[in-house]
């Protein structure tokens, strides 16, 4: 065992022997949930009973204005639930107006999509449970709303409180005060009755964002999230302190970022089209990441550096994979993009995963790089989880556990999209525990409030191969020491990328990622598609270690 103190560059460690971890077992919606050591976070030496799941939070289908006519809902929960096995899924349609039905029948007249949500949506989702079909799964309804001078949020909102459900009555009110949707998309009856309640919409500043956040807050406290969407795809339209303002106004709605971006199929990847200038390397992906989570010491350390519960997730941002016109977007829901939640025995359905979501206990993973991965920090006051908190002494030792496993291929095809699985084999060349300080939040006002770094942040310690073992269960396994001294957060990122790979990686970071333009539309597409599965990236949520 290496002894490694929190203050050390990085470098490489001896490991030892795993212990048993049940893999992915995706049960989510199912009364039984086996014991697993993936969850970890208890305070004795029992593993924590639960599962992992996995799911899409992004997802769009035909009732969106930039999605097609194929992409109908029975499509995509087809693409989620059969073909690519996830256990839960968001439909986050846009928050504009409805021209379809479901199936892709043109209406007689466009509908406000709350009303497109709560006629054609959420009927045909209980219909297809009623009857058997996914009735294991859990799918939800939410919306992508253009918030107002920034770029998209993903909305959920629901009622109740120990059983939610998604609220389509909410969605239509929040529509019809917080966009610019004309008024003819809103029922009549509907628009005299908030015209009553609201003195006027509120639909166009950066205040107006904030307003619609603490509508959230008010209206629905404990049962609504807005995670904030490819958040540099457009140059200006969020900054670190908008993060921060709409975290200290609602910590338990706004507590995640869509870093590991959907919409990887297209030439720009994730679809950050801006100007490939040095200016704009902000508005990059890298790795298929949006810079805000794949910088290191960058805006997510920042906002972890102040002990800010802000979670990363990734998402396909499904609208459509290839069109009649040769057009590409992205991945279907599963096949590329992929959620690991970690729910216990006690935290299931739609609260359930709300609560899981909201403690940052899950991880993002990209081309199936992984498909189970056990992260834990252990002192003498227990163990802590991915989202948690482990509290130590000065001085004390605390023990780093990461456990990860591949599955035997990935979804990797070839030509893109034919069915031909190209036999790929998903390799992690290394993983990176990575390290920040803890220190106070920035307060609103002050200089400290703009900060976008974090100069603390750095691989602490980067594994190999030659660090990590492979055990009977297919997993491999890495111990490594450390000596808590000051509060800090810790968290990893894996890719199967060398550390210098001209064009991809530089001394293990990731590059920004290059525009595919070939002009022949299969062979872009196949460029593409290269282009994605040979960068492939992990990233866990943090753990933070607490020094009294």
């Amino acid at each position: 065992m290496t002894n490694v103190r929190i203050d050390s560059k990085a470098r490489r460690g001896r490991f030892l022997s795993p212990l048993p971890l049940t893999g992915l077992l995706g049960l989510l919606g199912l009364a039984t949930l086996a014991a697993c050591g993936g969850g970890g976070g208890s305070s004795g030496t029992e593993p924590e009973a639960g599962a992992w799941t996995t799911g899409d939070l992004h997802v769009h289908t035909v009732q969106s204005d930039d999605s097609r006519t194929t992409q109908t809902l029975d499509f995509v929960l087809g693409k989620a639930f059969a073909t690519h096995g996830l256990d839960w899924m968001a439909v986050t349609n846009h928050l504009r107006s409805s021209k379809y039905d479901n199936n892709g029948t043109l209406l007689a007249a466009p509908v406000a999509f709350g009303y497109g949500m709560d006629a054609y949506e959420l009927p045909r989702v209980k219909a297809l449970q009623s009857a058997g079909t996914y009735d294991k799964k859990l799918i939800f309804s939410g919306f992508e709303w253009d918030t107002p001078t920034h770029d998209h949020m993903g909305i959920g909102i629901f009622d109740g409180s120990a059983t939610l459900t998604s609220s389509a009555r909410a969605a239509q009110e929040f529509q019809y005060v917080f966009t610019t949707g004309d008024e003819s998309l809103f029922k009549a009856e509907d628009v005299a009755r908030w015209k009553a309640k609201y003195s006027q919409r509120t639909n166009t500043t950066a205040a107006d964002a904030l307003k619609g956040i603490a509508w959230l807050k008010e209206n629905y406290p404990d049962s609504s999230y807005a995670l904030i969407n490819h958040p540099s795809r457009n140059p200006g339209k969020y900054t670190i302190a908008d993060f921060r303002q709409m975290n200290d106004l609602a910590p338990k709605i706004v507590f995640a970022i869509e870093g590991m971006v959907g919409n990887q199929m297209e030439p720009d990847r994730g679809g950050y089209t801006s100007a490939y200038i040095d200016a704009n390397k902000p508005n990059r992906t890298y790795g298929g990441t949006d810079y805000v989570v794949a910088q290191l010491g960058g805006v997510w350390d920042a906002l972890l550096g102040e002990g800010r519960r802000i979670w990363n997730v990734a998402n396909s941002d499904s609208h459509f994979e290839i069109d009649a016109a040769g057009n590409s977007s992205g991945y279907y829901p599963g096949e590329y993009a992929k959620n690991y939640v970690w729910q216990s025995k006690d935290s299931v359905g739609m609260a359930g995963l709300l609560n899981s979501l909201r403690a940052g206990r899950s991880f993002g993973v990209f081309g199936d790089l992984i498909n189970a991965l056990d992260f834990t920090a252990s002192g003498s006051a227990g163990t802590a989880a991915m989202g948690q908190e482990l509290v130590a002494n000065a001085g004390q030792t605390v023990t780093v556990k990461i456990r990860f496993k591949s599955p035997p291929v990935n979804n990797y095809q070839r030509p893109v999209n034919s069915g031909n699985t190209g036999n790929m084999v998903p390799k992690v060349h290394h993983v990176d525990l990575i390290v920040g300080d803890v220190g106070a939040k920035a307060v609103p006002g002050t200089p400290a409030y703009d900060v976008a770094t974090n100069p603390s942040t750095r691989v602490l310690k980067r594994f190999t191969s030659a660090d990590w073992t492979l055990g009977s269960d297919g997993y491999y396994s890495i111990t490594t020491t450390l000596t808590a001294s000051k509060s800090q957060y810790f968290r990893l990122r894996g890719t199967n990328l060398a550390e210098d790979v001209a064009g991809l990686s530089a001394g293990g970071e990731p590059l920004a990622d290059p525009r595919v333009s070939t002009t022949d539309n299969a062979t872009r597409h196949d460029q593409i598609n290269d282009r994605n599965y040979g960068s492939l990236w992990f990233y866990s949520n943090p753990i933070f270690v607490s020094v009294k």
